[in-house]
């Protein structure tokens, strides 16, 4: 095979249940992309709910959804994470096709809550399916290959959902919506192609069956990562506030950065993670993290001072270039460090509750950075940075104590059948 060739294939996972697990992820984002992009305004402008009821309807679904991911994650474990994920997948295909027949407030509530429970399970089964099919050297750079499908179905889901708000009708939004049911479900069949894995054996003894909610250290770990993941809002909330406060005439820009992000995730997330692929390189890489963020959130805040509006823009995009480096870094060292902390025989309930960082951070992000750096300002700024700084440099003794007393158990045995 020419170098050429090799460097094609190589933006691909290697073929068997890897590639799989890559064409699951792409079809369910499509979907995701066309639903995030319609459904506020729909339910706005074509239901009719007020921006705040929508919003308080969120908030509960997404904190309902965090609470679920233990549970459905040990759920994984017992039952066997293909079954589970294409269970939750079919699931999630009937939530959003009843959004095509709602038209008041107590059926959306009821929908939305059952969408995000779904999707935090989801996310903590297909984390198990990973553990259990992919060699223990080679998860990181799965799951770096996965995040850029993500990315790329996301793009395509959010062109499709972008020709729904072109036309602006009923039918139009309903079409996306129906995209979005189809994803679901062709990631579910996609899913269905996977080799099961076996299941834990039933627990014995008298201690508790949800045993990460007992383990301190992994807790410990998941609070740092979380401090990290506040990373999330900036770039789909703050900083499109930010420039519409301090340089309204380049507005755009908002919409530009976000665009600059998926693609750098999508071009450059698997040579990001290269080389993590164990304890002592995953603290590197968000060591690594927490100092681009804090780089980042510097150049962001030197936005503040009064310069022209062209510098404004020069100074925002380098700090979102910072900042996605970092975002790419922090990611591939806490992909690695949430499945090697992690009993084998209970990987999808500490996946689940290692997930809950990414809905806690989407939940207070918004309300903590808006306060912090739309009022702070460059000093604001600052602070975020050093706490980036901070949590980066604290995730190496908190990881290594998480270790310590982590005894040695030998994997499932991974003779997959087919279910």
């Amino acid at each position: 095979m020419s170098n050429r060739s090799a460097a094609r294939f190589a933006l691909l996972p290697p073929a068997g249940p890897q590639r799989t697990l890559a064409a699951a992820q792409l079809v369910s984002a499509v979907g995701d992309g066309a639903y995030y992009t319609c459904s506020a305004l729909y339910f706005t402008r074509v239901v009719g709910m007020s921006p705040t009821a929508l919003g308080v309807g969120l908030a509960v679904a997404w904190a309902l959804g965090s609470l679920a991911g233990v549970p459905l994650g040990h759920l994984a474990d017992r039952w066997g994470p293909r079954r589970t994920a294409v269970a939750l997948a079919l699931g999630t295909t009937a939530v959003v096709a009843a959004f095509l027949v709602i038209r008041s407030y107590g059926p959306f509530l009821l929908a939305v809550c059952l969408y995000a429970t779904a999707q935090s399970g989801l996310t903590a089964a297909r984390q198990a399916l990973v553990a259990g099919l992919v060699p223990r050297a080679e998860r990181t750079g799965l799951l770096a290959h996965l995040q850029s499908t993500l990315n790329g179905g996301l793009a395509v889901g959010a062109a499709i959902g972008g020709i729904a708000l072109t036309f602006g009708t009923r039918t139009a939004y309903l079409g996306a919506f129906a995209v979005t049911a189809l994803g679901f479900l062709a990631g579910a069949l996609v899913l269905r192609r996977l080799p099961e894995v076996p299941s834990a054996p039933p627990e014995s003894g008298t201690g508790p069956r949800l045993a990460v909610l007992r383990d301190r250290r992994y807790a410990a770990v998941t609070l740092v990562n979380t401090v990290l993941l506040l990373r999330m809002p900036l770039l789909s909330l703050v900083l499109p506030l930010w420039i519409a406060e301090r340089a309204p005439g380049i507005g755009w820009l908002g919409s530009a950065l976000f665009v600059l992000n998926t693609v750098a995730v999508l071009a450059f997330q698997v040579r990001a993670a290269r080389g993590v692929t164990g304890l002592d390189s995953a603290v590197k890489a968000v060591r690594a993290a927490g100092v681009l963020l804090l780089a980042s959130c510097a150049v962001f805040g030197l936005s503040a001072v009064d310069v022209p509006v062209w510098a404004v823009g020069a100074l925002l995009a380098g700090g979102a270039v910072l900042q996605v480096a970092g975002e790419m870094r922090q990611s591939a060292g806490s992909w690695q460090l949430g499945f090697d902390l992690a009993p084998p025989e209970r990987i999808g309930q500490y996946q689940g509750f290692f997930g809950t960082g990414v809905a806690v951070a989407r939940t207070l992000g918004p309300l903590l950075l808006t306060t912090l750096l739309l009022d702070g300002g460059l000093a604001g700024w600052l602070v975020l940075g050093g706490v980036f700084l901070a949590a980066g440099y604290a995730m190496g003794p908190v990881a290594r104590w998480a270790a310590s007393e982590r005894r040695p158990v030998a994997a499932p045995a991974l003779a997959a059948t087919r279910g």
